[in-house]
């Protein structure tokens, strides 16, 4: 039997991955998560051999629960499901710990296999995402400058593309308006951008909104 636990913020997309995954009969989920302490707990707590995990979450994002699992050398393998487009967000995950990447329109039985891959300690990608991942290794001087972001610089990109205020991404991310105030000049530095209509600008050409 596989032990699943799901973590995703909204209720009603766990209730559908929950219900996907009942229709395999080596598949049990355990447990649910909304959020970095929730999905914490859960793994201290019950059985699980994958996480299915999503990594737009308020507070500690998805990429720090990855990167957390790594350094506890954690023999939970996590596959990322995810609303987020794969060319700018599954190699990203994979070279976080990852062991497999699906994106949350994709067909429902690819869910199933995916879980069983990554439970027999094998990475699951789709075929778009083997191309990407040949083509990363090719040509390695096109990565978009966005690669250079750290998660919480990325989760203050897309936020302020999203047209929210700082005082409103401190909310959600749980962190002072002075913290996000400092991401946001480095996503700036970096992405060698000057203001916040540039900045949603560039993510909605680079597809990240």
């Amino acid at each position: 039997m596989i032990h699943v636990i799901l973590c995703d913020d909204h209720a009603m997309v766990r209730r559908g991955i929950r219900d996907t995954l009942k229709e395999a009969v080596d598949i049990q989920v355990t447990a649910e998560a909304g959020s970095y302490s929730e999905v914490r707990d859960a793994i201290r707590s019950v059985a699980c051999e994958v996480l299915v995990l999503d990594i737009n979450m308020p507070g500690r994002g998805g990429i720090e629960v990855l990167t957390s699992l790594r350094e506890t050398d954690s023999p939970i393998k996590v596959l990322v499901v995810s609303m987020f487009p794969e060319d700018q967000y599954a190699i990203r995950c994979l070279k976080a710990g990852a062991q497999g990447y699906l994106n949350k329109a994709g067909d429902p039985a690819d869910l199933i296999t995916a879980v069983r891959t990554v439970a027999q300690g094998r990475k699951y990608v789709t075929p778009a995402v083997a191309q990407m991942l040949v083509d990363h290794l090719n040509t390695p001087e096109n990565i978009s400058l966005h690669a250079s972001l750290s998660e919480r610089e990325l989760q203050t990109l897309l936020k302020i593309a999203s047209g929210k205020r700082l005082s409103d991404i401190a909310e959600e991310l749980m962190l002072s308006p002075k913290t996000v105030s400092v991401y946001r000049s480095r996503v700036l530095e970096k992405l060698k951008l000057s203001n916040n209509s540039e900045l949603t600008v560039y993510a909605i050409r680079n597809s990240l909104v």
